[in-house]
């Protein structure tokens, strides 16, 4: 990884506004997870409408991807980023002064949060167009570490409900939020080489392209078993070792910030070994963790570092799978991001929803684990049927300097 070859060649503030407000996005898309015990303690939830709570925000965050790339390729990423923030504001703002009586008030909030979730289809594309081919893999892993404000959610939402009240983190979640809109709006800049606005149509023509599906596949099992994870291990380490909040909080945010870190380092080691060598064998790490945690380790220090080592190869999954999609797509990568993105946030939901689901009906959490491991050996054959194509193809070192 070249640090400061990636600094000389493109906008380093502006990479830092993307990352700044991928993090804080992602530190609100997931806020009902760690709140989840104390809210449905309070509402008096099952366990399918605890999955289902925090999976709603994923879900919906994944649908809007799509409609938010698209907005990033007519206006640009940093306006499109402008009115993401905007919206959540707007949204936290209004819980904060209402309150959430009702499962129903929680589910229309957690549908606004997705808007927070979408800001990946704008952070990645506002990132990219100012690299290289050569330098994609570490620059979209440095913009995507964002995902490590599930770490903060993680930390601190917790304490502070149990100082505060639940309903109260909604309210100090602006302090930061207006900080990151200030510093956004001042250093963010436009990416010079940007294509011109096409017709809806035209943007989805790439869901003929078979490399869109495989894309959207390969994220829907690293980013959705990321975020899925990160919105429901508070739940399960509450409900399978007996934690409090808090203390299942701290045991959350080691696993997600160990995901989060190695997501650049996933970015770069595609760039030096290439992203279908650094994925297939990432694939196949988280699967062999998760199968383990399927069968409920005695041990809460077994259980949550087998879950540490998942979360990293997911993490550097992610960034792995988007050091090949700007080889491929590198003129849609607004559409293509808000696509890919979907597609990975549908897989958080999944997964999120499975787990809820699995405890209640089996009254393990065996079941959803067990069938996320499966997905990604499935991942695994997949990279294996497509990787010579790809290779002599859009991939070869005649067509691209990055490594395939």
């Amino acid at each position: 990884m070249n640090l400061r070859a990636l600094v000389k060649t493109g906008h380093w503030p502006t990479l830092l506004a993307a990352f700044l407000y991928f993090d804080m996005s992602f530190m609100v898309w997931v806020l009902l997870g760690p709140l989840a015990v104390h809210i449905a303690a309070d509402l008096q939830l099952s366990a399918a409408q605890k999955g289902l709570m925090v999976a709603l925000p994923v879900l919906a965050g994944a649908l809007l991807r799509l409609p938010m790339g698209i907005l990033v390729d007519h206006i640009g990423p940093k306006r499109a980023g402008l009115i993401g923030q905007l919206i959540v504001i707007g949204a936290l703002a209004w819980t904060w002064l209402s309150g959430l009586d009702t499962l129903a008030d929680v589910h229309r909030l957690g549908l606004l949060l997705g808007v927070a979730g979408a800001s990946f289809a704008v952070a990645l594309p506002l990132a990219s167009r100012w690299y290289p081919p050569e330098h994609q893999g570490l620059a979209l892993g440095i913009a995507g570490a964002g995902n490590s404000g599930t770490v903060i959610t993680a930390l601190l939402a917790p304490t502070l409900a149990n100082h505060f009240g639940w309903s109260a983190v909604f309210g100090l979640a602006l302090i930061p939020l207006i900080v990151t809109l200030a510093a956004y709006w001042a250093i963010a800049k436009e990416p010079p080489l940007r294509p011109p606005p096409q017709r809806l149509r035209q943007y989805l023509t790439v869901l003929g392209d078979a490399d869109t599906w495989w894309f959207m596949f390969f994220y829907s099992v690293t980013f959705g078993g990321f975020v899925g994870l990160a919105s429901s291990l508070v739940i399960y380490f509450s409900d399978q070792y007996g934690l409090s909040p808090v203390t299942a909080g701290f045991f959350t945010a080691a696993c997600v910030f160990g995901g989060s870190l190695f997501r650049p380092l996933g970015g770069g080691v595609a760039d030096r070994l290439g992203g279908v060598r650094t994925l297939s064998l990432l694939y196949i790490v988280a699967a062999i963790c998760f199968a383990l945690v399927s069968f409920a380790p005695a041990s809460l220090w077994t259980a949550s570092g087998l879950i540490l080592v998942g979360m990293m190869a997911l993490g550097m999954g992610n960034g792995s799978v988007f050091q090949l999609v700007p080889q491929r797509f590198r003129y849609e990568i607004g559409v293509i991001t808000g696509l890919v993105g979907m597609a990975g946030g549908i897989g958080g939901f999944y997964l999120a929803a499975s787990l809820g689901w699995s405890k209640q009906w089996t009254g393990s959490y065996q079941l959803g684990l067990l069938v996320f491991a499966a997905l990604a050996l499935v991942a695994v054959a997949g990279l294996s049927a497509i990787k010579r194509r790809w290779r002599t193809t859009w991939g070869s070192p005649t067509v691209t300097t990055a490594r395939i």
